[in-house]
């Protein structure tokens, strides 16, 4: 039996009363837990073996994925925050024409033209059975129409679950407040599996999920003053939001926060700084989906900042002509309708490790700008430094072939009217003291900023909140002219 699954059987026989799951609908205990999963797991059996999930973040996502594991299937997430085109490609390219379906997502289930079980609160007397061929097809981030399914087995979700749960020291002390979507891997492992291996609790906080993947202004300080927990996973957008909101009030955060991971994208040490002289305890990662998520991570106790940490024991990371290549057993089993994947995956991130091998991360090979002046400057970079002023929710850095570098940049709803009324001499002034520890030929010496609401429109945000870089090339010199003739 599947680790994960024995512990959730077992556990609701030892400390089977203590609460395990919360959200805004109620709570569950070990106990109620481990039987919602076993009677659900029934219900899904005679279902085909991929399956697709959907539905807000909450109890019943998560009884769902469990079950769906328990009854041997093949978990697909439907974020809700991709487009209509990427859910039909999704639906069509993993072969899905059965989805589960939390009680709050039947009506959005029904526009997709295929079978539907809803998830159902019975919690029945079943003997749990575990049967095998559980995994998950997790489609990468959403940045283009045809997001890429990448196969994972139990076996890996299993080891990564484990080696994150002794990496952040988590006990069943913890209380872990979730906030980003199920519907991303990382989510799940750290809100639903590490939980359940070490017998903590998580409390979803639904609606501010579905308001993140909407890309709608949350507020983060009022969430986690209310749950005061112990744990959490953000992105940046998302930590400089909160590290904002406690600015604004000359507040800190909740006393009971031991470990909150960032990850998802590079993280200025600017705004590391400054999360953590405000109470957040901020511990900076590395992963990606083909990996089953994290990669390396800053450990509770040993944290390296600028660094991405250290791998996670079991996992060997080299770098091999500057890129990150990782070995080990949360390799993914490869891409749908792909070849199997190596054993030793290379990442296209380009790296290097220290002499006590804390990973940092430059950015992609692909992204690479090579500059007129031949310079080699990697945009994630620079755009770190722009992000980590908390009135810049997301930039992007543009400059192949060009002599200077120029900055599409979004403003937070705080920033907005600061980036779109200010003479452009002082943005001009800002942008060289942001990337302040940049050599000159690397600060961007021309920009245009966008709304949020016209970045949507435009379609130059992604499904989780940062640009899109090839809309973003395509749309920049007519953003240019329509916002600043002179300079286009």
């Amino acid at each position: 039996m599947a680790e994960l699954l024995r512990v959730l059987h077992d556990g609701s026989r030892c400390r089977g009363d203590a609460a395990i799951m919360s959200d805004e609908q109620g709570t569950l205990s070990r106990r109620e837990l481990a039987a919602r999963v076993a009677s659900v797991s029934a219900e899904l059996r005679g279902l085909p073996q991929v399956i697709g999930l959907l539905g807000a973040n909450g109890i019943d996502w998560a009884v769902a994925q469990l079950a769906a594991w328990m009854a041997g299937k093949t978990v697909v997430p439907l974020p809700s925050f991709f487009s209509g085109l990427q859910l039909e490609h999704i639906l069509r390219d993993a072969g899905i024409d059965h989805v589960v379906a939390t009680p709050d997502a039947l009506d959005v289930a029904a526009l997709l033209g295929t079978g539907i079980t809803p998830i159902s609160k019975r919690r029945l007397s079943e003997t749990p059975v575990l049967f095998p061929g559980a995994g998950m097809i997790v489609y990468t981030s959403g940045s283009s129409v045809r997001p890429k399914g990448v196969r994972l087995g139990i076996e890996q979700i299993d080891w990564q679950a484990g080696a994150l749960a002794a990496a952040i020291e988590a006990t069943a002390q913890d209380i872990n407040l979730s906030v980003l979507p199920l519907a991303l891997l990382l989510e799940t492992i750290t809100a639903i599996c590490v939980p359940v291996l070490v017998g903590a609790r998580t409390h979803f906080a639904s609606a501010l999920a579905e308001s993140i993947g909407l890309g709608r202004p949350v507020d983060m300080a009022a969430a986690f003053e209310r749950t005061r927990p112990s744990t959490g996973v953000l992105v940046p957008q998302l930590l400089s939001a909160w590290v904002a909101q406690l600015a604004v009030d000359n507040k800190r955060a909740p006393d009971s926060l031991r470990f909150v991971a960032v990850g998802g994208a590079r993280v200025s040490e600017t705004l590391t700084e400054r999360a953590w002289a405000r109470g957040i305890p901020v511990h900076e990662g590395y992963g990606l989906t083909e990996c089953c998520s994290v990669v390396t991570l800053n450990r509770p106790g040993r944290r390296r900042g600028a660094t991405m940490g250290e791998p996670l024991p079991g996992l060997d990371v080299r770098i091999d002509d500057g890129e990150v290549v990782v070995s080990g057993p949360s390799v993914m089993h490869g891409y749908l309708h792909g070849n199997p994947a190596q054993r030793s995956w290379r990442t296209g991130d380009l790296g290097g490790l220290d002499e006590d091998g804390f990973l940092s991360v430059a950015g992609r090979k692909d992204t690479l700008l090579v500059m007129s002046s031949g310079r080699n400057v990697s945009p994630e970079w620079i755009e770190a430094m722009l992000t980590g002023d908390p009135r810049v929710a997301a930039a992007v850095v543009l400059g192949q072939g060009m002599d200077q570098l120029n900055a599409l940049l979004i403003p937070s709803a705080p920033g907005e009217a600061w980036l779109m009324e200010s003479p452009r001499a002082d943005i001009l002034l800002w942008l060289e003291q942001a990337c302040g520890d940049a050599p000159p030929y690397a600060v961007p010496r021309n920009f245009v900023a966008c709304p949020a609401w016209q970045a949507k429109q435009m379609g130059l945000l992604t499904s989780n909140g940062r640009i899109a870089r090839s809309a973003a090339l395509t749309a920049y010199p007519a953003l240019m002219r329509a916002r600043c003739p002179a300079a286009a």
